[in-house]
């Protein structure tokens, strides 16, 4: 049983005394006023001893009326308010300590609404909390794997360089391997740090009017060296004369993402399709491709966070640049899709207003 503080005591006398003052107060009025009008209507005279006993009853009232009013005040506060401040007090020390399942109950009795509401609060950022903390956790351990992997390959190949008797054919292909995955996590770096930005609202759209089109046709050229070596076969359906008012730097973001993805997953002698049209006053942008394709379970995660659907493909990519374009429609208030066929290829389909 919990023990009392001297300032509870305190606290619950001060109440009594209150109560007392303001009861004895109302009910000496009320004697008062009833003793004159009594003593006028009925020609009556009060000596002391009359007097000394109406007094007595009346402080003998008072002191039962406030023990009857005090306690049944107490027990009221300590059901409707000491009760619910406890439990939303409790909770909120869980949720301080980072105990995030924890809830605060629905509380039942007149007067409660207000507590109710303000629990259903901190259920509700209680449950935000622990979504976000199994996202950090996920992607701090996200992070440290897809860190860890090209830090090994470049610790491996560095201790091989220092091989003696090494050919010079063996230390280019060594330096080759330790500059490819220093791009990766270079790459990777960057990466986190734009979606970082995106997801924090730290990136604001820079609109301007532009041709849509022709940002299409630069992002493309920009695998030309790429799409060659693979020998694919490029298909483009642009409309001409296409202008928009968009952030373009954000745009080539997503381009540059969906058409890295296509050239990357699509194999020799594929090929990759870009088409552009305009329906009333959307934008309809599709990137297509005949590689892997994906399993529908898979395309129901392709948007988060280092997703991998094709362990195959792990060591191409980090599982970001679909996150990040995915943020970008967001904040362009645009939207994006995928139909794919496991094994036939994917398409990309963008859409948002001119």
């Amino acid at each position: 049983m919990k023990k009392w503080t001297f300032r509870q005591i305190l606290k619950v006398l001060n109440n009594y005394v209150v109560f007392f003052l303001t009861v004895g107060f109302a009910v000496s009025c009320c004697m008062i006023l009833f003793l004159n009008i009594l003593a006028d209507s009925m020609g009556l005279q009060f000596d002391a001893s009359n007097i000394a006993v109406a007094a007595k009853l009346t402080f003998g009232n008072v002191l039962l009326i406030t023990f009857l009013f005090g306690t049944a005040d107490f027990i009221r506060r300590k059901i409707t308010v000491d009760r619910p401040v406890k439990q939303i007090t409790e909770a909120a020390e869980k949720i301080m300590q980072g105990d995030f399942s924890v809830r605060v109950p629905s509380i039942h009795g007149a007067g409660t609404e207000g507590f109710n509401e303000i629990g259903k609060a901190i259920n509700k950022m209680a449950e935000e909390l622990s979504g976000t903390e199994t996202l950090r956790t996920d992607f701090i351990a996200n992070v440290s794997h897809e860190l860890k992997t090209p830090l090994a390959v470049m610790g491996n190949y560095a201790t091989m360089l220092q091989r003696p008797g090494i050919t010079e054919e063996e230390k280019n292909e060594y330096a080759k391997a330790i500059s490819e995955a220093a791009r990766r996590l270079a790459q990777l770096i960057t990466n986190i740090l734009k979606l970082n930005k995106l997801e924090n609202q730290q990136i604001f759209p820079q609109t301007q009017e532009f041709d849509l089109g022709e940002q299409l046709c630069e992002s493309l050229l920009g695998f030309e060296d790429a799409w060659e070596a693979k020998n694919l076969e490029i298909e483009t359906d642009i409309e001409d004369g296409v202008r928009i008012k968009s952030d373009p730097e954000l745009l080539s973001l997503v381009w540059n993402n969906l058409i890295s993805n296509a050239v990357k997953f699509t194999p020799d002698g594929g090929t990759i399709g870009l088409s552009l049209k305009t329906e009333g006053s959307s934008v309809i942008v599709q990137v297509r491709d005949t590689g892997c394709g994906m399993k529908p379970e898979t395309g129901m995660h392709i948007f988060e966070k280092f997703y991998q659907g094709d362990t195959s493909h792990a060591t191409q990519g980090n599982g970001l640049g679909l996150a990040l374009v995915k943020r970008v429609m967001d904040i362009l208030n645009g939207e994006i899709g995928v139909q794919s066929v496991y094994g036939e290829g994917s398409t990309f389909t963008v859409k948002f207003k001119r």
